[in-house]
């Protein structure tokens, strides 16, 4: 088999293997586990259950503490129903109970590998309204700022990390932008 057929037959291992990984640092874990995999898949089907903004969800599971509620509040107001989250907390913390990393170190961990803030279609579509109609370059400057540093959330920039409002949905978008 030729170095190419050889990549390719490894494609789906890799990709699980970096997909996995990438897991596990979403949800604070250093070494992997068992059932990382369907940890990670219930999470994702409680949230799509519960249309939870995918970032904002992440983001806010960074600041729940490994042994209790304290933190929790921002996290359950992003589900419609909260009380099916409690299973999976559960779990999680049991995971993270597993590993012996401190619970500040895992938060900052966490904090790396889940953004604060996005290119979010609404604040693109914000900046190029700005740019064009208004000859305006402060707001696309001030993204541009942001995103450069989307990991570390400031206070004042709350607004580059919160989904659109209903009526600030983009319902088109182009290649370009």
């Amino acid at each position: 088999m030729d170095r190419a057929n050889q990549a390719i037959a490894r494609f789906p291992v890799c990709f699980e293997d970096a997909y996995l990984a990438g897991t596990r640092r979403k949800l604070g874990f250093d070494a992997a586990g068992e059932d990382d995999s369907e940890l990670m898949s219930d999470l994702l089907e409680l949230m799509s259950e519960n249309q939870t903004d995918f970032t904002l969800t992440f983001r806010n599971l960074c600041e729940v503490s490994q042994s209790g509620a304290e933190g929790e509040e921002p996290l359950r107001r992003l589900f419609r129903e909260p009380a099916e989250l409690d299973p999976w907390l559960g779990r999680w913390r049991a995971r993270l109970a597993s590993e012996a990393r401190p619970e500040g170190e895992r938060r900052e961990a966490m904090r790396r590998a889940n953004p604060a803030f996005i290119a979010r279609n609404h604040l693109v579509e914000e900046v190029i309204v700005a740019a064009v109609l208004e000859g305006d370059l402060k707001p696309f400057q001030k993204l541009v700022d942001v995103l450069s540093a989307p990991c570390d959330a400031a206070s004042g920039d709350e607004r580059y990390a919160a989904p659109p409002r209903p009526e600030q949905v983009v319902h088109q978008t182009f290649c370009g932008t």
